[in-house]
């Protein structure tokens, strides 16, 4: 028995082993029915907890033209999955419990923002739950996947009254400035005083508002940056030049917006500048910033093209080859 169990030994170290192909890897297991079922079950679960938080946010992106975009922010983050789909790492096959950390860790953040009256913690709690829930039934290399598409989804979340009334000042006070000197630059009359322009020869002055600050334009071509830099690879310092970029696409935009209506207010009729500054001039100036980021990125990709390697042995070889 001894001489068998050696022999078999020394057989099983002669038989080679077969390795798998360079640059593949073994295959991950995949869900079984009673992790499909529990996390269809915990999937049902978040949509019937988070229903009036959906409710609510669906009635701040329909009143609140700052926030229209937040229609659009499920449906991105789901096109984010699909045009990422050639990177799916697939499941893991077992439960991973720091997943239920975070499951946990967004249940506390329902509490704290029903306790204190926070709504927009409970909207921010909602990409947490996802990031665990993906984390606990898929596994980390699924999180880090789906991660652009549930960081995403903060852009449906409105920002609490003391942010937004911090981003929105300097916005307004910049867009102020800005606007009354081109105004000026222009051959017209114009004089800033707070948040208010004086147009010569016009006896309503052109009140730039909070709601004219530009935060809805900042906040659009933010997301817009964001999604281009998920679905377009980009070195790290491109991706740094085109987010620094945002601010100042935003504040040209909302510019060309106040001096549009103060023309049409001191040219045309104040009626024509009010209806074109809170009807038309909204979507059209998004339109215009997005056509701006265009350039930024077109501007970027002429000014450091990208090089391909050549072997040099190879096009001597080549030449020398041609010419013999």
């Amino acid at each position: 028995m001894v001489k068998t169990r050696r022999s078999s030994r020394a057989a099983a170290r002669a038989t080679p082993r077969i390795s798998p192909p360079v640059g593949t890897t073994s295959p991950r297991r995949g869900w079984n029915w009673q992790m499909l079922a529990a996390s269809a079950a915990l999937a049902a679960a978040m949509v019937w907890a988070y229903w009036p938080t959906w409710c609510k946010l669906a009635s701040s992106w329909h009143n609140q033209p700052d926030y229209s975009h937040g229609f659009l922010v499920v449906p991105f983050a789901a096109y984010f999955l699909w045009a990422r789909r050639d990177r799916f790492p697939g499941a893991a096959g077992r439960f991973a419990w720091p997943g239920l950390v975070l499951v946990l860790l967004s249940l506390g953040l329902r509490f704290v923002s029903a306790h204190y009256y926070l709504e927009q913690i409970d909207g921010w709690s909602i990409p947490l739950w996802a990031a665990g829930l993906v984390w606990a039934f898929g596994g980390r290399r699924m999180l880090w996947w789906t991660l652009p598409a549930v960081v995403f989804l903060l852009f449906m979340v409105p920002l609490p009254f003391r942010v937004e009334r911090w981003v929105s000042l300097p916005l307004q006070t910049v867009a102020t400035k800005l606007s009354a000197w081109t105004l000026q630059f222009l051959g017209q009359a114009a004089l800033p005083v707070g948040h208010t322009i004086y147009l010569d020869k016009v006896s309503v002055p052109l009140e730039v508002e909070r709601a004219c600050s530009g935060l809805r334009i900042f906040v659009g071509i933010l997301a817009l940056a964001f999604a281009y830099l998920v679905l377009v690879r980009q070195t790290w310092w491109e991706k740094v030049i085109l987010l620094v970029s945002v601010f100042p696409i935003a504040i040209a935009a909302n510019v060309t917006r106040i001096v549009a209506t103060g023309l049409l207010y001191r040219y045309v009729s104040e009626e024509a500048g009010k209806k074109f500054s809170h009807d038309a001039a909204g979507l059209a100036m998004v339109a215009l910033a997005a056509a701006m980021f265009a350039v930024v990125v077109w501007y970027l990709r002429r000014l450091f093209p990208a090089l391909e390697p050549v072997d040099i042995k190879a096009v001597v070889r080549e030449r020398l080859h041609e010419t013999s």
